[in-house]
């Protein structure tokens, strides 16, 4: 039901009347229909899946790399970056991601060399070098749940040589907490018993007690579908909330906690405005409010609010975050899906649509 309702979104949602009070379908072209593209939106073909905010620095070595086929570029640029923050997360995820995807694209043959070549030979030229080693941990972790089924022998085999490449990555940097990260992503798939799984927190926690990145990667370990329930979900992501020093964005983790625990069926009536959802909606917003503008991980959290925002028909609110974060889709919730940009199109339609159904438009849209 939820399916169909979003796929009709997809047809209808670009026609959504401007009409105070509600939303009504109208035809495509009506000169009533609410337009993303009277806000400055980017269009649904122009939107960047590779990442949920700018990086400028990142795209421009992304570029050299795949044009070049030459690793040197990406290793200058981890080097540069800091070892604690969340930007070094999110490049070591980007390049991972990007050699994933062109090898998923260029499998390779007789006659053909394999996609993301430039990886292998980054590992073979310069074993020492602590990115190129994170890199390729976060490689084979990406190759075994893109590429493998869950419980497999081939799933297994895997994310076992991800495991020795973590332990490799975290040897050339010690105080390193990236290599431990990933490794998160690989206890939730081999299924640590809890007492190893909170042994491998305690190192992150030691190396970056406030990482935000490390915090969501933890959360999937806890929820009900994989090694925890929503209560002890729900219990990690409050606690850490609880704790969060000021300006952190922690203080939206129960946000992502509800997230992995939405219904795939909605049958309550006003669930988006349940006490569970409109708290872990104010914590969000409130993280969102109190970040530094520039913190790397404001962006995955407004796009979540983005979902939770439209479904709870706040409408103004949901635009607001969209002002902020549009053209740039690679983040919880659209990447679960098939076709990112066309889910997040979906909802930013709706967004529109709500907004001048009540009122709003282009000029009462603060940016």
């Amino acid at each position: 039901m939820l399916m169909a309702a979003i796929m009709m979104g997809a047809v209808l949602g670009p026609f959504l009347l401007r009409r105070r009070g509600g939303i009504r379908q109208v035809t495509p072209g009506s000169p009533d229909a609410a337009d993303p593209a009277e806000y400055g939106f980017a269009l649904q073909e122009e939107l960047d899946i590779r990442m949920p905010g700018p990086d400028r620095d990142l795209l421009d070595v992304l570029d050299v790399v795949q044009q070049s086929q030459s690793w040197k570029a990406a290793s200058q640029l981890l080097a540069g970056t800091e070892v604690h923050g969340e930007v070094r997360w999110q490049r070591v995820q980007a390049f991972a991601g990007a050699a994933s995807l062109e090898l998923q694209q260029r499998p390779g043959g007789v006659s053909e060399q394999p996609g993301g070549q430039w990886l292998r030979v980054w590992r073979a030229e310069a074993p020492k070098d602590a990115g190129g080693a994170a890199v390729h941990a976060e490689f084979l972790v990406q190759q075994a749940w893109r590429s493998s089924t869950s419980g497999t022998d081939e799933f297994r085999i895997i994310l076992e040589e991800a495991k020795e490449a973590c332990a490799q990555a975290a040897l050339l940097s010690p105080g390193d907490p990236v290599p431990y990260i990933i490794e998160l992503s690989i206890a939730r798939g081999l299924a640590y018993p809890r007492e190893e799984f909170e042994q491998l927190w305690l190192k992150i926690l030691d190396r970056s007690p406030a990482h935000m990145g490390a915090h969501l990667a933890a959360v999937h370990y806890w929820c009900e579908k994989w090694h925890g329930s929503r209560d002890l979900a729900y219990n990690f992501a409050e606690a850490a909330a609880a704790r969060a020093p000021k300006g952190s964005l922690l203080s939206a983790l129960p946000l992502f906690a509800v997230y992995e625990h939405l219904p795939e069926v909605n049958l309550v009536r006003g669930f988006y405005q349940s006490e569970v959802v409109t708290k872990a909606v104010e914590g969000a917003l409130f993280a969102v409010h109190s970040a530094r503008p520039d913190d790397p991980m404001l962006a995955h959290v407004r796009h979540l609010l983005i979902l939770f925002l439209v479904r709870s028909e706040r409408w103004a609110e949901a635009m607001h975050q969209l002002v902020h974060v549009d053209g740039h889709v690679g983040a919880l919730p659209w990447t679960l899906s098939s076709d990112p940009a066309a889910d997040y199109a979906v909802y930013r339609a709706l967004a529109v649509g709500g907004y001048e159904a009540n009122g709003g438009s282009p000029a009462t849209l603060p940016h």
